[in-house]
């Protein structure tokens, strides 16, 4: 199928360090005929290799012509004390939130995804067209893609996620995260929990696509889609398609099974 997955890494002003992507450019793009990207936001202890090396998405992407991005999950080797004890927080863990408590300051996710990569893409891929973009996750990542879409309606054409953890200020990664990088005020943790800021949703229409598998070992204790579906069933300009996938877990190869309909469905709003 053709194209190319590049690695870049480049000098990050907003998180301090340096910072690598992973790219997958189809064989329809060149400078002069730029694509639509979707951003693609990974789990706990992943990196940016982790979708291009195991989902199979470029097969997909090449189809539709449409280039994805993937970025790392968290700063690296900031030397905070702490930041490697623990595979849930700190490295591989930021979240994709803005850290307001300390020493944790530097980790600033949202920032990064929102503000600063798209501007370094711009100057730096003319391949790739920055006013189409959609965006996608897995679990942290899906948590990620949720939240970034509802706190900034209209810079996503679409949003998806497989196996996001849906409601993470009441479960045991978000609530560790959120006591570690915002502090003890629950009111500022909802400002990055999908389900309490889908109510507060109050951009154009917004059209969601979530899968989760049955199976996954941690649907109960930390992922939550129900709860988030409730939510969204009262927002007039959220359409949400959320399917539990019978027999299905958490790992790659849920993702590498569906991962063509996520395709599919991006390339309706960005095609």
């Amino acid at each position: 199928f053709g194209g190319f997955v590049n690695k870049y890494t480049h000098q990050s002003s907003v998180l301090s360090c340096s910072m690598s992507l992973s790219v997958y450019l189809p064989p329809n793009c060149s400078k002069d005929a730029s694509v639509p990207y979707v951003i693609y936001l990974s789990g706990l202890t992943c990196t940016d290799d982790n979708v291009m090396f195991k989902s199979g998405v470029q097969q997909y992407a090449a189809e539709h012509g449409i280039a994805v991005v993937a970025p790392d999950t968290s700063p690296r080797g900031l030397d905070i004390p702490g930041e490697n004890d623990s595979y849930d927080f700190g490295t591989g863990a930021g979240f994709y939130l803005n850290a307001t408590k300390s020493p944790w300051e530097k980790y600033r996710m949202e920032d990064y995804v929102v503000k600063e990569l798209p501007s370094v893409l711009a100057q730096s891929l003319p391949e790739l067209d920055t006013t189409r973009v959609s965006i996608c996750g897995h679990s942290m990542g899906g948590h990620g893609a949720l939240v970034l879409a509802l706190r900034n309606p209209g810079m996503y054409k679409s949003v998806s996620a497989f196996s996001p953890i849906c409601n993470p200020s009441k479960v045991p990664w978000g609530i560790k995260a959120f006591e570690g990088y915002l502090g003890s005020d629950e009111r500022v943790w909802n400002q990055y929990d999908a389900s309490e800021l889908v109510g507060t949703y109050s951009g154009g229409p917004l059209d969601i696509l979530i899968d989760t598998g049955t199976s996954d070992e941690f649907l109960e204790e930390q992922l939550h889609p129900h709860v988030f579906e409730n939510a969204a069933k009262a927002v007039p300009n959220i359409h949400l398609e959320s399917t539990m996938r019978q027999g299905y877990d958490h790992s790659y190869y849920f993702i590498a099974s569906f991962i063509k309909n996520h395709i599919e469905f991006h390339a309706k709003h960005l095609l």
